[in-house]
């Protein structure tokens, strides 16, 4: 009895890769289709802009509790999307433009924006992509709410 518990077990263990490999491969997540014209940029591309922070301007369009809880760059520009058409005026056009969301959806729409509205964008970044490249990026807690 002993002796066929033992191969029971060894022809359990045997089968075990076999039973694995008839498994169909699991799907990969759906991934986001980047579909602007603002160029989505690496972390690389990313580094070398914010080399030169004197000819940059960030404009982050995350809302503020994303930027809190995820993180983002040191020094960036904070417009909502809802509200970068009547900020214009408030934008230099002298600097180049990178613009920043989660995952580069919303910045890729805000870059096209700025550009059709004459702004250099240098491209858009996803913060999160960044971060998953090796970037650093900024966190800052929110304040307690008052008491």
């Amino acid at each position: 009895m002993k002796h066929f518990a033992s191969l029971a077990l060894a022809a359990l263990v045997a089968a075990a890769p076999l039973a694995q490999a008839a498994e169909p491969a699991a799907k990969p997540a759906a991934s986001f289709e980047y579909k602007y014209k603002t160029p989505k940029l690496n972390r690389a591309q990313i580094d070398a802009l914010l080399a030169k922070p004197e000819n940059l301007l960030v404009i982050d369009v995350r809302r503020p509790d994303e930027v809190s809880a995820i993180g983002g760059f040191p020094v960036y520009l904070s417009i909502q999307p809802s509200e970068l058409e009547r900020s214009l005026a408030l934008i230099p056009k002298e600097r180049a433009i990178i613009t920043a969301s989660n995952h580069a959806g919303r910045a890729g729409k805000a870059g096209d924006f700025l550009a059709e509205h004459g702004f250099k964008v240098a491209g858009a970044v996803g913060v999160q992509n960044y971060e998953e490249e090796g970037g650093k990026l900024t966190r800052v807690a929110p304040p307690p709410p008052k008491q």
